[in-house]
């Protein structure tokens, strides 16, 4: 199945809950009586639900909520342990694995924001590091709990120590012990903590300025980032410059430089 031939309807989600509103297109978690812990099923839904948002033009930021007082317990047990499946009433067609989510949401280039009004543990990391924004509850933890259970947060690894310090992030993990929302905003873990009854006003606030920007210029920055990311200096300076030659002359580019010169607000394609 290629991306422009994706489709939500008829299928049957069991494990999220989706919303479009205007440009905002919100995948909320919702196995609250398991912490909304990372099932095969999830896994399976999450990155088709992803992979329609980057397929959707009209779709230009993405929010992924919970329900539930956890955000994310991480990768369920049960089927860590090697035990039977539950039955499942999902329709969604399987298109990756675990470490998919976290590159689909990195590798989506559009704005994705993290709305935690609960705890994040363990493999739930793989959701908030790489998503390009995260705003968090005041009440909220953060902890990499695994090598309590005789395990390493291998995955996480990746985007965790693209966010925080080499020391703060290893002690973070080596201990297990969670941190709270302000350490978590001090570390760059998340970009800011507000009060549980703010968390819905600063996060929609958040999506309507980020979705009224140029989406086509969004797309495109963010790929380069991603890519720019991990070459030396000296291969990223010729690549970017490549970038911004190509960019001044985008549609997004062009209405952008009228708008400002006909005193007016831009209409984006």
């Amino acid at each position: 199945m290629t991306e422009t031939s994706l489709s939500i309807d008829g299928l049957v989600f069991e494990t999220l809950e989706l919303v479009r509103d205007g440009h905002v297109f919100t995948i909320t978690l919702n196995r609250p009586t398991r912490k909304n812990a990372l099932n095969t099923v999830m896994v399976t839904e999450l990155v088709y639900a992803l992979d329609y948002a980057r397929a959707e033009r009209g779709i230009r930021v993405v929010v992924l909520a919970a329900k539930g007082d956890v955000f994310c317990a991480g990768a369920d047990l049960r089927g860590m342990r090697g035990d039977a499946a539950e039955a499942s009433t999902s329709t969604v067609p399987k298109r990756g694995e675990t470490d998919d989510v976290a590159t689909r949401i990195r590798h989506l280039n559009k704005p994705v924001i993290a709305k935690i009004q609960g705890s994040v543990l363990a493999g739930a990391l793989l959701l908030v590091c790489n998503a390009t924004h995260a705003i968090a509850a005041h009440h909220a933890k953060f902890s990499a709990p695994e090598i309590k259970r005789g395990i390493w947060p291998f995955m996480v690894m990746a985007g965790l120590f693209r966010l925080m310090p080499k020391r703060a992030g290893l002690d973070f993990i080596m201990r297990g012990e969670p941190i709270d929302a302000d350490t978590a905003a001090k570390y760059g873990l998340i970009n800011d903590a507000v009060a549980a009854d703010e968390l819905d006003s600063s996060v929609s606030g958040l999506a309507a300025s980020l979705g009224a920007l140029a989406p086509n210029t969004m797309r495109m920055g963010l790929a380069a980032y991603n890519k720019q990311e991990d070459m030396d200096f000296d291969d990223a300076l010729p690549f970017l410059r490549e970038q911004i030659d190509a960019c001044v002359q985008s549609s997004d580019a062009r209405e952008g430089i009228s708008a400002f010169l006909e005193k007016r607000a831009p209409r984006w394609d």
